[in-house]
């Protein structure tokens, strides 16, 4: 088969399409013709040190989209020309590539009326922001949530679920951002560059702060963030936990949540479970009209590795997606 191949850790730039045998599928397992799959940033960062399970070549690539080809033994809730979106496991091989393998109970299946690219959008930073507020966040308790990184993929996911949800969004965002977050549900834009965020939130709250803060962008945000929650406020971070110690004990009483999308693969089996549920749910509301996939570009197989770059770079808004088979 034709794939994407990673030679060595830190040479994701370099990649080059070759052949390979196709995988195949174990027990529990199926294997999928690969239609799209979406670009994350993760997909650079893992692969910029490698990771010890990994041989090379390695094929990178977690969101994929296509059609069941085989199944592994065991197998009994699918059957071949199904077809499925999934979120994958990274220290296995991934779906830059025309076939990839993966756990039968992991998986959803895409309705009609949804497309494999958009399908493929979703997983990593949709699955992220809906663990989020949904599986950490009491949502429903809330009135406000800021959600920092509002124009990334998993903040543009968050601020669709959290105005979903019936809730007040504030986001930060660059100025060249600010229409593109409010297009997806932001009530407030706070520009991080030009303005204090804190003081804006503040005053936009009258004093008393959000209810819930989602944090996308860093462990320094996530500590700045608690200044401005709201007493019995929440925080849930996918990029480094806060310094705790900079809020006094017996004061705002604030709970912390760390997400961590991929953690779920090393986890037991009724648990890998959820994976499904998240992308049934997920899909659900995207055939609704209810969210958007934030597809904002297709390219080839072979473009990967300079797609990889520009989001390295931080270059790009909304999500990229590859597109390997018709």
């Amino acid at each position: 088969m034709k794939a994407l191949l990673l030679e060595a850790k830190g040479k994701w730039d370099q990649m080059k399409v070759g052949s390979i045998p196709a995988p195949s599928p174990q027990k529990g397992e199926i294997l999928v013709r690969v239609h799209a799959v979406g670009l994350n940033p993760v997909d650079y960062k893992t692969a910029t040190n490698g990771n010890p399970t990994w041989n090379y070549p390695h094929i990178l690539g977690l969101d994929v989209a296509g059609t069941i080809e085989e199944l592994g033994e065991g197998v009994t809730q699918w059957k071949k020309g199904d077809r499925v979106v999934y979120h994958g496991d990274m220290t296995k091989g991934g779906g830059f590539a025309e076939y990839a393998v993966t756990t039968a109970h992991t998986v959803s299946q895409i309705p009609e009326g949804v497309s494999f690219k958009d399908a493929a959008a979703l997983p990593t930073a949709g699955y992220t922001a809906y663990e989020a507020l949904f599986r950490k966040l009491p949502l429903h308790t809330f009135k406000t949530i800021l959600i920092q990184g509002g124009a990334g993929g998993v903040g543009g996911f968050a601020i669709q679920l959290a105005k979903n949800a019936g809730l007040e969004v504030f986001t930060t965002a660059s100025a060249s951002n600010h229409e593109y977050v409010k297009s997806l549900g932001a009530d407030h834009v706070i520009d991080y560059r030009s303005e204090d965020v804190k003081e804006k939130v503040l005053e936009l709250t009258n004093g008393r702060g959000v209810d819930a803060v989602l944090d996308t962008v860093s462990r320094q945000t996530s500590t700045d963030a608690l200044e401005y929650i709201a007493y019995r406020g929440q925080l849930a971070h996918i990029a480094g936990a806060p310094d705790t110690s900079e809020v006094k004990p017996f004061t705002k009483v604030i709970s912390f949540h760390e997400v961590a999308l991929g953690a779920i693969h090393k986890a037991d089996f009724e648990s890998q479970k959820d994976l499904a549920a998240m992308g049934d749910e997920m899909l659900e509301l995207l055939k609704a009209g209810k969210i958007e996939s934030l597809l904002s570009e297709t390219i080839s197989l072979e473009e990967i590795p300079e797609a990889l770059v520009r989001l390295s770079e931080r270059h790009v808004k909304g999500k990229i997606v590859a597109e390997i088979a018709e």
